[in-house]
């Protein structure tokens, strides 16, 4: 009886804990090479219009891939956002690189090539 209590217990906490968790949306970005090999280093921007985009002002996020050619913005808005990626004379020019609305609330995930 007392360990039917405690498992009940224990459920009904994780349960609370679970309903109240606040999960913030985020974008995992891996970057690829023309051969498809990650790129670390490579600095990516985010911008949220083209003309920011265009002109290359008004960075809302940035950052810089890792060993793994990877890197997380973390509690981002949930929008579709012009993302430049560069690395010595490699980038994803070409036709401006739009990534489609994150998810609300999600970890979102995009690979963007360089080359």
């Amino acid at each position: 009886m007392k360990r039917s209590a405690y498992v009940l217990l224990a459920l009904g906490i994780v349960s609370v804990a679970m309903a109240f968790q606040i999960i913030k949306t985020s974008l995992n970005v891996t970057v690829r090479d023309e051969l498809g090999n990650t790129v670390d280093g490579a600095k990516i921007q985010l911008f949220e219009n083209e003309d920011d985009y265009n002109g290359e002002k008004n960075v809302v996020a940035e950052g810089t891939t890792d060993a793994k050619g990877f890197y997380r913005f973390k509690e981002i808005k949930a929008a579709a956002y012009y993302v430049i990626v560069r690395k010595g004379d490699k980038d994803n020019s070409g036709g401006g690189e739009q990534i489609g609305k994150l998810e609300s609330k999600k970890l979102n995930k995009v690979t963007i090539v360089i080359q």
